[in-house]
């Protein structure tokens, strides 16, 4: 069975990563997607899901606590998180990474009063987020088809198999559900609040989702854009961007996308939160 934190991926993923995408150049759609049928309804799905259940006890959780608090909570998960990044850059035999990300874990556990706090950040020490899905990417292992899952979200069929792999072998959370048994399934309590905390984290960036003339092709983009710069460490090569961005293809113009994001805002207004451009 799978974690229960993956039931956010559906928005979670993407949302996470629009504002530092939002700075790139305008990347051309990709068409190569062959489950788009599939992908769409189960995309629907998910979204009314998280509309109808998910966003409410986020909205809820923003509304009880203060930046900060969610900040230490935030903080605490990801902390609790890291032997996923350390175990991934040991199979991708990055020893240095590995020494790195274990440093951190063990500063802000200790100093940082059990991961409630980061001064592991003030002292230098970056964070990095690695999981499976980058280790087969590393490997060579094509990603394949983008995918959608139910209750977990956009995915590949390569990266699809970090959702077995670490919540099985590295995710604290995930191995604490699976070796306990409370009443009334009280060990999922910490991965509901990761999942809360996860939901929470991307309310802030939904105008960008809004504001998209087709929200699964936005999403689906943003997922493969933020992918690409995570298995190239933020660096990805040029030949790679350009591929991302449609520099190669002679067909590509963004003069022409961005005429089809203007065309959907006038024809939603009210979606999109603007009003309509004057008429002169």
């Amino acid at each position: 069975m799978f974690s229960l934190p993956r039931l956010s991926l559906s928005r979670l993923l993407p949302l996470a990563a629009l504002a530092l995408l939002a700075g790139c150049t305008i990347a051309k759609p990709r068409t190569d997607d062959p489950l788009e049928k599939f992908n769409r309804k189960v995309y629907a799905f998910n979204d009314a899901m998280d509309k109808a259940v998910i966003r409410p006890v986020a909205v809820g959780y923003r509304k009880v606590t203060n930046p900060p608090v969610r900040r230490s909570v935030s903080d605490f998960f990801t902390n609790l998180r890291m032997p996923i990044t350390v175990a991934n850059d040991l199979l991708q035999a990055r020893p240095k990474q590995a020494l790195q990300s274990t440093g951190r874990f063990l500063v802000n556990l200790t100093l940082g009063l059990g991961g409630f706090f980061d001064p592991a950040s003030q002292m230098g020490i970056p964070l990095e987020d690695n999981d499976f899905g980058v280790t087969l990417a590393r490997w060579g292992v094509p990603d394949g088809d983008y995918l959608v899952l139910p209750f977990v979200g956009s995915t590949t069929v390569r990266d699809v198999w970090r959702l077995p792999v670490d919540s099985y072998f590295f995710d604290p959370l995930s191995i604490y559900a699976r070796t306990h048994d409370y009443k009334y399934g009280q060990q999922y309590l910490p991965q509901l609040m990761y999942l809360v905390t996860l939901r929470s984290r991307g309310i802030d960036a939904e105008s960008f989702l809004e504001s998209a003339y087709d929200p699964y092709v936005f999403m689906r983009d943003a997922y493969r854009q933020r992918r690409i710069y995570q298995i190239y460490d933020g660096n990805p090569p040029a030949d790679v961007i350009q591929q991302m961005q449609g520099l190669n293809d002679d067909n590509f113009d963004p003069e022409q996308l961005l005429d089809e994001q203007h065309t959907w805002e006038d024809k939603h207004p009210k979606e999109n939160g603007n009003p309509s451009p004057e008429k002169h």
